[in-house]
This record gives C-alpha cells, sequence and structure tokens, in this order.
C-alpha cells in the first residue's frame, strides 16, 4: 500500500527547478541559444534540420487539446472575392490575373489570448484568417489587424505565447495582457516594442469584425510567368472604416454581452448587410528591398504608405453565415503553406516558422492527416496524388498503384507540366549559423513613428492602457524596463506613462524622436458612414410618435439600425393614443451596445424616463462615451435631469424631427466617437 510520504516523493520526482540546471531539450541535450533559428547565413531560410526549434515548436503546437492554442475565440463566414485589375505584370496566380472569376472565399476572426470561453471586446490582437477557394488549389492569406507582430524568429513565439497566457500557477488573467510574465518578457525583448504600441491603442478594440482593417503581416513575393519575383505586402480595409470602442466600454460590454463582435457579423449578415473589405498590395521590386532603412524581412516593420502607396486590386463580401459552428469555424485549417502557383514566400524567420507551425498543428488538433478531406477545408480545385490512409480518410482510391512512378496505374497520376507549383529560385548561401541579422537591430524608430503618427486622443489612449496594464505588474523592476524602453520610443511619452505607475520618470531622452509620422495610421483619417450603426430611441407613454417615426424612417434610409427602447417591453402609448412598438426593454440591454442615443419629445414620456434611474445612467453613459446624442423638444429636459450639456461636440438638439435633424444626427453618428467632448463634470 502506497503511504501519503511515498505518493509525495512520486509527485517530488517530477517538480522542476528552471534553476536547477542548464537549459536543455528534451533528450538532454545542452542549449546554448534559443532566441535565433539555424539559417544559412544571417537574412536566409531557416533549416529543418534546427532540431531544438523544431522540438521546441512542435511541443508549443501540442500543447492544447482540441482547443486552439492561440485563435481559440473565433467567429468566421463565407464569401467571395473579386479582382479589380489583372495582375498579371507580377503574378502568375490566376485568381489574381482573372478579373472576370469571383472566388469563393471563408474567413475567421478571432482574438489571439483568450481561450474559447472568453470574452470578445479584451484588449487584443485579432486574427484575420482568409481562404481564397481558387481553381489552383487553396491560398490562405492568415494574418491579423495589426501589421507588425511582437518577434521576429518564430522560435520565440512559444516564449511570447507562455508570457502573455494566463500565468501557470493560478491561470490567471483570462484573455489579458495585463499581468508580470508578459510585461517581463517585454521589459526583455525590445524587438516587441512597436507591436506593444500598436496593442496599446485602440486598434486593440475594435468596434466589429466589420471595422477592422487586416493585414498579411510578413513581406511575400509575386512570381510572374517569366520567374520574375515582386515584394508584396498584403492590406484588407474595411468599407466602413477602421473604428474602435474605448476601453470602459469594452470592459462593460464583455460583461454584457461577450459575444459582441461575433453577434455582430452574424447578425449583419443575416440581415443582408455584408461586410465588405478591399484587398490591397504594396508591390516593391527586387532588387529595391533595401531603400526604406529596415529589413523587408523583419516582421516588426511595416513599409509606411507614404513611402509605398497601397494599390487596391479586389473586394471581398462576406455573405453567408456557417450552418455548423463546430463543423466549419471550429474545423476549419489554414495554413501559410496552402499557396498556389504565382505566391510565393521570403526567408522571414518568423513567416519560415509559420510554415512548419501550422501543418504540425493541425495534424494534432483535427485528428491526423486528412484534415484537408473536411468540407470547409476541401478545395474547389480536384485533388488527386498518393497520400494514403490514415485516421477519417474519407477518399477512396481505385487503384493498386500509390506511388510514383508506376506502370500499374497507367503512371497516373501524371506529374503537372507548365500549371505546377514552382518556387522562386533564389539564391542562398552562407554559413549554417544561429545569429540575427543586424538588419533587423532597430527596435525603436516604427514605434515612434506610430506615436507620431496618433491624434492627439489617441496618444491619450495608448497612455490609458500602458498605465493600465503595466499598474497590473507586480513586480516594480518590469514597470521600469518598460519605460526605460518607451523612453527610446518618445520621451514625453516615457515621462507620461511613468508618473501614472509610480516610476521615476527619465530625466531626459535616450534618442531624439525624429519627427516622422505617417498618417495612414490614424483611424482618425478613417472612412466614416452612419451604415450599420446601431442607434437608440428611449420612450415612454406620451412620447411624441411624429418624433419617432421620422428619426426611425431617417436613420434607416441613412443605413443605421435604429431600436426603440422603453423602460417596458411590448408598446408605449403615444401622445396622440397610438401604439408604438418597442424593440427592446430597457433593463435587458445596455448603452455600451449601441452608437448613439436619441431622446424624442412628448412631456409625459420625458418626465417617466426622468425618474427611471436606468434611463438616466443610459444617456450618461452614452455621454461619457463620446457618442452622439440627439435631443428632441422635451427631450432635452432629460438632458437635463442626467446634468448631461446640450450643446457641444456630437450633441444634436432641436425643437422638432424634420429632415435637418436627422441629416445632422447622422453626421454625429458617423464620426464615430467625439473625443473633443468634456466629459469630466458629468456625473459617472
Amino acid at each position: 500500500m502506497t503511504s501519503p510520504d511515498d505518493k509525495q516523493r512520486q509527485l517530488d520526482a517530477y517538480r522542476v527547478d528552471p534553476c536547477s540546471s542548464e537549459m536543455t531539450t528534451d533528450q538532454g541535450i545542452p542549449i546554448g541559444e534559443t532566441d535565433n533559428s539555424l539559417t544559412v547565413g544571417e537574412r536566409g531560410p531557416t533549416l529543418l534540420e534546427d532540431f531544438h526549434f523544431r522540438e521546441k515548436i512542435t511541443r508549443f503546437d501540442h500543447e492544447r487539446i482540441p482547443e486552439r492554442v492561440v485563435h481559440a475565440r473565433g467567429a468566421g463566414a463565407y464569401g467571395h472575392f473579386q479582382l479589380y485589375e489583372s495582375l498579371a505584370e507580377y503574378t502568375r496566380a490566376d485568381f489574381l490575373c482573372d478579373t472576370s472569376a469571383s472566388t469563393p472565399m471563408f474567413v475567421r476572426f478571432s482574438t489571439v489570448g483568450g481561450s474559447r470561453g472568453s470574452a470578445d471586446t479584451v484588449r487584443d490582437v485579432r486574427g484575420f484568417a482568409t481562404r481564397f477557394y481558387t481553381k489552383e488549389g487553396n491560398f490562405d492569406l492568415v494574418g491579423n489587424n495589426m501589421p507588425v507582430f511582437f518577434i521576429q524568429d518564430g522560435i520565440k513565439f512559444p516564449d511570447f505565447v507562455h508570457a502573455v497566457k494566463p500565468e501557470p500557477h493560478n491561470e490567471i488573467p483570462q484573455a489579458s495582457s495585463a499581468h508580470d510574465t508578459l510585461w517581463d518578457f517585454v521589459q526583455l525583448q525590445p524587438e516587441t516594442m512597436h507591436m506593444m504600441m500598436w496593442l496599446m491603442s485602440d486598434r486593440a478594440l475594435p468596434r466589429s469584425y466589420r471595422m477592422m482593417q487586416g493585414f498579411g503581416v510578413h513581406t511575400f513575393r509575386l512570381v510572374d510567368e517569366a520567374g520574375t519575383g515582386t515584394f508584396v505586402k498584403f492590406h484588407w480595409k474595411p468599407a466602413l472604416g477602421t473604428h474602435s470602442l474605448v476601453w470602459d466600454e469594452t470592459q462593460k460590454v464583455a460583461g454584457k454581452d461577450p459575444d459582441f463582435n461575433r453577434r455582430d457579423l452574424w447578425e449583419s449578415i443575416a440581415a443582408g448587410r455584408y461586410p465588405e473589405w478591399e484587398l490591397g498590395v504594396q508591390l516593391v521590386p527586387e532588387g529595391e528591398e533595401g531603400r526604406f532603412g529596415f529589413d523587408l524581412l523583419d516582421a516588426t516593420k511595416i513599409i509606411p504608405e507614404e513611402d509605398v502607396p497601397v494599390r487596391p486590386i479586389g473586394r471581398m463580401v462576406l455573405d453567408r453565415n456557417p450552418d455548423n459552428y463546430f463543423a466549419e469555424v471550429e474545423q476549419v485549417a489554414y495554413h501559410l503553406g496552402n499557396a498556389v502557383p504565382g505566391i510565393d514566400f521570403t526567408d522571414d524567420p518568423l513567416l519560415q516558422a509559420r510554415l512548419f507551425s501550422y501543418l504540425d498543428t493541425q495534424l494534432l488538433r483535427l485528428g491526423g492527416p486528412n484534415f484537408s478531406q473536411l468540407p470547409v477545408n476541401r478545395p474547389i480545385a480536384r485533388v488527386n496524388n498518393h497520400q494514403m490512409d490514415g485516421p477519417h480518410q474519407m477518399r477512396i482510391p481505385e487503384t493498386r498503384a500509390t506511388y510514383h512512378p508506376n506502370s500499374l496505374g497507367g503512371g497516373c497520376p501524371a506529374l503537372s507540366g507548365e500549371r505546377a507549383y514552382t518556387h522562386y529560385p533564389a539564391y542562398v548561401a552562407g554559413q549554417k549559423i544561429r545569429k540575427r541579422s543586424g538588419s533587423f537591430a532597430d527596435h525603436y524608430s516604427q514605434a515612434t513613428l506610430f506615436w507620431n503618427s496618433m491624434a492627439d486622443w489617441e496618444r491619450e489612449h495608448i497612455v490609458a492602457a500602458f498605465r493600465f496594464e503595466l499598474g497590473k505588474v507586480e513586480h516594480h523592476h518590469v514597470r521600469e524596463g518598460v519605460v526605460d524602453h518607451l523612453n527610446h520610443v518618445d520621451h514625453d511619452l516615457a515621462t507620461a506613462v511613468a508618473e501614472g505607475i509610480g516610476v521615476v520618470p527619465p530625466e531626459k531622452a535616450v534618442t531624439d524622436n525624429h519627427g516622422r509620422g505617417s498618417p495612414a495610421l490614424s483611424q482618425a483619417d478613417s472612412a466614416h458612414s452612419p451604415a450599420t450603426r446601431k442607434v437608440a430611441i428611449l420612450v415612454a407613454d406620451g412620447v411624441n410618435a411624429d418624433d419617432v417615426e421620422t428619426v426611425w424612417d431617417g436613420l434607416r434610409e441613412l443605413g443605421a439600425l435604429p431600436e426603440i427602447l422603453a423602460p417596458r417591453d411590448g408598446t408605449v402609448r403615444a401622445a396622440d393614443g397610438a401604439a408604438v412598438q418597442v424593440t427592446r426593454a430597457l433593463p435587458t440591454v445596455d448603452s455600451v451596445l449601441y452608437d448613439a442615443v436619441v431622446v424624442p419629445g412628448g412631456t409625459e414620456s420625458v418626465r417617466t424616463l426622468s425618474g427611471d434611474g436606468g434611463a438616466l445612467y443610459f444617456l450618461i453613459e452614452a455621454y461619457k462615451h463620446y457618442k452622439a446624442i440627439g435631443a428632441l423638444g422635451e427631450g432635452g429636459e432629460l438632458l437635463s435631469a442626467a446634468r448631461v450639456p446640450d450643446d457641444g461636440e456630437g450633441m444634436v438638439v432641436a425643437g422638432r424631427a424634420d429632415g435637418a435633424f436627422v441629416s445632422a444626427l447622422g453626421d454625429a453618428v458617423a464620426a464615430h466617437r467625439h473625443f473633443g467632448r468634456e466629459t469630466a463634470a458629468v456625473p459617472a
């Protein structure tokens, strides 16, 4: 019989003290370098023989069963891509050359850090994974809503994800980067600083997937019929513009509707309000990659649009929801290695790692090598090869010859001819080494570029985000380390953050701010429209029915989505005795679920709402979150009761509802948020 002491000794035998010995592989082989993959020269491709990298990334890929390790929380939809103009000058990829073709697509949006059960509106990077079902096979462009990444070499990906995930001793916090291990990693890895600027910006808090940009992140290569290569970066720009929530709003939405972004996408498509994005490319001829002052193979860098404009080449429309979440959204298996003739890779060491990692992950998650036969993964191109058997094999090969070459099967299938995928014959030479290229050494200048490009309100939000996140960090030296890095980005930024987290502000800048900016990086310069915006119309018995009808019809004509909210569900009695249908009862919703608020006239209605604490708080909170607010006639009295100013930015007040009021309200809603508004004097 095993005694308690014996059991404890058994458990103790499995305890690991990470400081007890030097780092080794799982086979006990000493490791002296774990920050750089084995490559051919400093800028060459990663080698398959790098057993440490393969073991490290394989072990990481297999850490979760069956949930994705990253990007577990997602939503998806089907659609199509239509090309504007042929890119035959640059690529032989058929779907980028044939403007008459409509290419089917499946897209999956996701958060990165949280589990499947986490909320949609956490501060996080968002995955933006697109699959083109082309007649030459599947092409997967698997990117994010930010154009850069935290690390430069994929061998560091397990380290980064381990740092940002819930801490292992207590599995806290869920879906949050505001904790010690992430910021400890950051303060020891200055290559993270550009991405951390993006993560602390409003880009990490998208209003909806429909109002979110997407990026391929890496530099890829287009190859034409003659075999000439052109470097390319891919961009998705939403037709509705790029817009975000505010931090306080996101936290409340997470409680009121944790499925906020998923629901928004689903309901928009179900209602026929199909989301659209424009695909654009930045093209750089071979031989010109050295003209930017940074390395195109560095995934922590962007090409500013002012240096290389984004060229629009086509449009994606999502017009069909999945029939079953698990079968499609959960089982879709993206892979960077799913490329078609005319699209190739570069030696970006992060991209090289992803080319290995995705396939390895899918083998575990989906139970074997036949996951490509699942409906959502199946290409529209015909599949014909000698891959055999394995778990969940659904094909029924009708041949004895399952090898190549063969004579028993008539030599079939034959090798492809001129349409075969051909890897770009890049010249590679150099010693097998573990060393980061010196061209990757600048970790701050583009972080400064991002900071310089922000509007004043965006900078305020970035400072507040750093203060919130670092304010959760328990180890003071970690806070100090991050502030030191920020001082390399911008002295004023570092000082403002330090003053909010109890760190002594740096006395002077380490380097002078270079002063360069890129207006394209600011959301202030994004497209604006009232279309699909949700507008709450607050009513009670005695409301002015003409006001309600005029506002409702006018907003619908602008493409907005008005809803009538009242203290109770069903109908309310208008001042003229008519029945006004209520969309939702006020106690079941919250202002954070809407983009704007309108209060129609009607003495009795306004008196009732003025005595309703829920209605008053609804109005106050909308004002605090910088949303457009409209009031008609006696509706202005509800503003007074809530101590909300009736003038200023984003406030539209009139005696009665007419075309001019609706037009002004539409413009205020289209502006998204009114950050010039002073909210401090309004009670919380």
